[in-house]
């Protein structure tokens, strides 16, 4: 007698054979899953570094009549943010050391705003608005 011919047997070897196919899909779908778990995690804290940007731009001397002091006063603060987000990272840290050559030149150089232009459309094309 084969084991094809006892009771039950093809029953629990096609069971078998649908777990095979069933398995991986759940297995697919639970990583699915976590990885939207992730993004929405992920969007959330750059949700929250844009607002703490946002905020540490919109705090300190007026930018218009100060331009120098507002710069000294934004690279501290814009340093002190973290983000898991590498791109934000970057343009965060490109515009404290735009802000502090600006600072540096006591506001006399073209090089050192043009780069405080440059990053903060780095971080306005992540954070819409943060920088305005």
């Amino acid at each position: 007698m084969t084991t094809d011919n006892w009771p039950g047997a093809r029953r629990r070897r096609r069971l078998a054979q649908a777990g095979l196919i069933i398995a991986p899909a759940v297995a697919l779908t639970a990583c699915g899953s976590a990885a939207v778990h992730a993004a929405a995690v992920s969007a959330s804290a750059v949700r929250s570094a844009c607002t703490e940007v946002s905020a540490t731009l919109a705090d300190g001397p007026d930018s218009g009549t100060d331009p120098v002091g507002y710069a000294e006063a934004q690279v501290g603060p814009l340093r002190a943010i973290r983000t898991g987000d590498p791109a934000l990272r970057t343009a965060i840290s490109r515009l404290a050391s735009a802000y502090e050559r600006v600072y540096a030149s006591n506001g006399t150089s073209p090089a050192a705003a043009k780069a405080v232009t440059a990053a903060a459309g780095k971080i306005d094309a992540i954070c819409p608005r943060a920088t305005s």
